[in-house]
């Protein structure tokens, strides 16, 4: 099968299956998604969302270039105070932050290729291996997004299968598809190719480009994925309204610096 074949092979197959599901007015009427060891692909939960339901949602994140080792400290401080998930972190801060964390219960996680996703496959998975090495329990990687627009589906999936291959059984690996660099049918695309590579999750955003997670594109990637994958939300997320609507529309985890804020009810001036 050429490349040309794969892609529409790939579109077809994401379309019928969105097309069997004609009718459902939100993904939140899609089946829950069942608890996973080491995954924490949670349910949807009622409409009824109440800023005491985030935390066990949210990667409390922090990616500045400039971040310094009390900022860093400060993060994982607050995500143990308010039981968030993880918190996120570029991969240089992982040992430390295992370290600051240990016996809190909040997880890990590092970005990887992170935020171009352009670097060689090879940088990629080192960088992931490096991670888990130093503990890290999740790795968010970026795609390879010139390839992906070029049409160059065999370099994005081998990108993607060499971090997959990097992690650890157990590690939980998240595609960052960059959004709002891409059409429909490229989303659905890279959609489709980390769940065929194993991915647990699919992210909407780094939060370094152009913009960040919207309800349409978290419902497309919902769609997409199917009930049993996870979605996460990531950029732009600054207040309990927006969290909400993105749990709505299909998302499992949100990555946002205003986790804070959000657990309070709060709107953050923030851009992640």
């Amino acid at each position: 099968m050429d490349q040309n074949q794969l892609v529409q092979k790939i579109v077809e197959e994401v379309l019928s299956r969105m097309n069997t599901k004609a009718g459902q007015s939100t993904p939140a009427a899609s089946p829950s998604i069942p608890e996973k060891a080491e995954t924490a692909k949670q349910s949807f939960i009622d409409p009824g969302i109440l800023p005491s339901d985030l935390p066990k949602y949210i990667d409390h994140t922090l990616l500045k270039p400039d971040a310094s080792v009390e900022q860093i400290n400060t993060l994982c401080d607050e995500a143990a105070k308010h039981h968030f998930y993880s918190v996120c972190v570029n991969s240089s801060w992982v040992e430390h932050c295992v370290r600051k964390l240990g016996g809190t219960g909040v997880k890990t996680c590092a970005v990887v290729g992170f935020p171009l996703g352009a670097m060689d496959s090879k940088a990629k998975s080192y960088e992931a291996r490096t991670a888990v090495s130093n503990g890290a329990n999740e790795i968010d990687m970026v795609l390879n997004v010139g390839a992906l627009k070029a049409g160059n589906i065999k370099l994005v999936r081998e990108d993607m299968l060499a971090v997959r291959r990097a992690c650890r059984t157990g590690i939980l690996l998240k595609v960052i598809i960059e959004t709002c660099l891409l059409n429909d049918e490229e989303k659905v695309i890279a959609c489709q190719l980390a769940k065929d590579i194993g991915a647990d999750f699919v992210k909407t955003s780094t939060g370094f480009s152009k913009g960040g997670a919207t309800v349409a594109d978290v419902m497309l990637m919902r769609r997409t994925v199917g009930p049993k994958m996870g979605v996460k939300a990531a950029g732009g997320i600054k207040s309990f309204e927006d969290a909400v609507q993105m749990i709505k529309a299909g998302a499992t985890r949100l990555g946002t610096s205003s986790g804070v804020l959000l657990i309070s009810g709060q709107k953050s001036t923030g851009s992640y």
